[in-house]
């Protein structure tokens, strides 16, 4: 395996049933992460599926990973789902099987065990992600301190996400020159995932929100630069570095707190905040579904709340 070149990430380390076979195995494992799979939370996640499911086998005494059977694949999932949700639980199965379908047509085992294993049932009709209201959306916003370099990033960011629908993983992956003037607006150019490139019209509030980030933080001319970057060490200025996913939400949850908003939001929320707000105010399921960028329409309901407001007042007809 000297020959490899070095791993992309230390999740990718060899599981002892891997580093047990021969150097044709362990190649078409390692190829499995750094070939088939772009997405790097993906693959972060596939990782651990892999590693959790082979270190669950050689503690039971399997000791190549061609004697894997779908008998320990069903009681790998059977034992995780008393641990983890069901979403999980389909989440590592499928990584699992993925992976084993790429080794059997690698010629390194003759059958994929995880084929016939079936996942946990798992239906939703309702996303779990907390929701602002909108009066509690525009509390969060007028909240933030906009004089200093901080304060109009993260106005932006928020911005951003509630008015364009995008995921944080998205606005995050932005370049100064994905905000560009069409038409005479401001517009946004979001690289989804599988590579897709998605461009949106700016509500005018938002407008104001980057226009005002781009100029007083003096960006424009760093076209090919991030956006959204973190905060230099002890000089409160803008450094060149992309502002990390992680770092987002400790922010949204500080500014949460600042605004005394007692919802416990996350990157997520204003996603959903957004579309709901939309839809309230007379928007139709299928334009939202284009504007987030959805492929189905039933993806777009998950973040669609509107139903919470009937909930409540069914709620308060219980008068005891």
């Amino acid at each position: 395996m000297n020959q490899l070149t070095p791993l992309p990430s230390p999740a990718l380390a060899l599981p002892v049933l891997v580093a047990a076979a021969d150097d044709r195995a362990q190649r078409r494992f390692l190829e499995f992460f750094a070939v088939t799979i772009r997405n790097p939370h993906t693959r972060r996640a596939y990782a651990r599926a892999a590693g959790e499911f082979l270190a669950w086998c050689a503690a039971r005494g399997v000791v190549s990973i061609a004697e894997v059977q779908p008998l320990h694949v069903a009681a790998w999932i059977e034992g995780l789902g008393r641990e983890v949700s069901a979403p999980t639980v389909k989440q590592r199965l499928a990584g699992v099987r993925h992976l084993f379908d790429w080794l059997v047509t690698g010629q390194v085992v003759p059958v994929n065990p995880a084929a016939s294993v079936r996942g946990p049932a798992h239906s939703v009709r309702r996303g779990k992600t907390p929701v602002l209201a909108p009066d509690e959306a525009r509390r969060l916003l007028d909240a933030i301190d906009v004089t200093t370099p901080a304060g109009l990033r993260d106005r932006a960011l928020i911005g951003l996400m509630v008015y364009s629908f995008a995921r944080v993983g998205a606005a995050l992956e932005m370049r100064v020159e994905d905000v560009f003037v069409q038409n005479r607006r401001l517009w946004v150019r979001l690289h989804e995932k599988g590579g897709k490139r998605h461009e949106m019209p700016c509500h005018h509030n938002l407008e104001e929100y980057l226009t005002a980030y781009l100029d007083r933080c003096e960006l424009r001319d760093d076209r090919k630069g991030p956006l959204f970057r973190t905060i230099a060490r002890g000089t409160r200025r803008l450094s060149n570095t992309p502002l990390p996913q992680a770092n987002a939400f400790q922010m949204v949850r500080r500014r949460a707190v600042a605004a005394e908003i007692e919802t416990a939001i996350g990157n997520h929320s204003f996603r959903a905040t957004g579309i709901t707000a939309y839809l309230k105010n007379g928007g139709t399921l299928e334009r939202a579904a284009t504007m987030a960028n959805h492929a189905s329409t039933r993806t777009t309901q998950l973040y669609d709340r509107r139903p919470d407001d009937v909930t409540l007042d069914e709620v308060e007809r219980v008068l005891i």
